[in-house]
């Protein structure tokens, strides 16, 4: 993996953009980097980010479970971004908008918004209130929220991988990829036209790991939860 990420901004702000060489999606570089969401660390411990927050539309599709689904959005929220949370299990995102904390009138902040899977009003995304839908609308959803503007990210969770999710992972700028079946990791060796090898290891990964997927991209994570993420999720783990 190349980790030729760099800031090219040179300003302040929430989330700076990232530029990569032009023949790579680069979307994991060294904590050292401002900006982007710190998901987990490498294999001999150093810190890995997610580059989620761009000044560009972003895709990302996250094959896993409700854990990991919720534990990027309070990473999002962490580094100021707004969370839209399209979703017909609201119950189970609860504990993340209660973690978001009360407004001025005592009502939920509306920094964390609960919705219906149905086309609604979103908030306007800039650099410094970027914006990250979560689509939480299972194996094959319906593309809602497209990202249109710079500092839009949409998340895509998937439960599993389903060949009519195919197009909507084709297009992702990021896949994050906790383990799979061995028919799913068929299935996403055939999506994304990986080697064999690479195709078994999503059958081997721990309930705490997850691979990176982009171009020219795969970095296994191992997730990494804080004490207060473990209040509100629990502990790490895959599925719902």
């Amino acid at each position: 993996m190349s980790s030729r990420v760099r800031d090219t901004t040179g300003q302040g702000g929430v989330a700076p953009e990232f530029t990569v060489d032009p023949s790579l999606l680069d979307a994991i570089s060294p904590s050292g980097d401002r900006g982007g969401i710190v998901l987990g660390s490498s294999s001999n411990g150093e810190p890995l980010t997610v580059s989620a927050l761009r000044a560009e539309p972003t895709r990302i599709v996250l094959a896993g479970g409700l854990y990991l689904g919720r534990q990027f959005a309070l990473r999002a929220m962490a580094v100021g971004a707004w969370v839209v949370i399209a979703t017909g299990r609201e119950q189970a995102w609860h504990a993340v908008q209660r973690s978001a904390g009360m407004g001025p009138d005592g009502r939920p902040s509306p920094h964390v918004q609960i919705r219906r899977l149905s086309p609604v009003e979103l908030p306007r995304a800039s650099e410094n209130a970027p914006l990250v839908v979560v689509h939480d609308g299972g194996p094959t959803p319906q593309d809602l929220f497209p990202p249109r503007a710079p500092w839009h990210t949409t998340v895509y969770l998937l439960p599993y991988l389903h060949p009519q999710a195919s197009t909507i992972a084709n297009a992702a700028d990021l896949v994050l990829m906790q383990r799979l079946p061995a028919g799913q990791a068929e299935l996403a060796g055939r999506i994304w036209n990986l080697p064999q090898q690479m195709t078994h290891q999503l059958t081997s990964l721990q309930d705490d790991q997850v691979i990176a997927l982009g171009r020219n991209l795969w970095q296994p994570i191992r997730l990494v939860t804080t004490a207060k993420e473990q209040q509100i999720l629990g502990p790490v783990r895959r599925g719902d």
